[in-house]
């Protein structure tokens, strides 16, 4: 069973892949895909840098630095996994990616690396228990990032 997992850096992220692996210490046959969204480009950052070529580049960069945790937990249990990094509307682009890798559940954390004092589930989480049509699970946040 394939289960995405967005990653963005924050605890939460890693927290949800952590739920995974424990899903699978369980019995539960999965398959991760890791997925890490970056945002589009500001009109300022369009308008410093001049090429779309070099903002595509930096992005993915930034997005394949932010798999690098994520990715090391799975590889260290030995579980095979997918990951990509990919740009737009965060909850848009998830949901669009769950469905082009056949996934059959999302595994998230309740919030990311938005504001650090909300609580309560973050805009991404929100936007996706709202509109995924597969299951969808939240992971609450680690108490320390409450």
């Amino acid at each position: 069973m394939k289960i995405l997992i967005p990653v963005d850096g924050s605890n939460g992220a890693l927290g949800a892949v952590r739920y995974v692996l424990q899903l699978r210490a369980m019995g539960l046959r999965t398959s991760p895909v890791l997925v890490n969204v970056q945002e589009p480009a500001s009109l300022y950052e369009m308008a410093v840098t001049h090429d779309p070529q070099v903002l595509k580049e930096l992005r993915t960069s930034a997005g394949a630095d932010l798999l690098d945790g994520p990715e090391s937990l799975l590889a260290g249990a030995h579980v095979e996994f997918e990951s990509e990094v990919a740009g737009g509307e965060p909850v848009n682009v998830l949901l669009e990616l769950a469905e082009n890798y056949g996934c059959a559940a999302i595994v998230m954390g309740a919030r990311g690396v938005g504001r650090p004092d909300a609580h309560g589930l973050g805009s991404v989480a929100q936007g996706i228990c709202a509109r995924a049509r597969i299951p969808v699970t939240v992971v609450p946040t680690p108490e320390a990032e409450d």
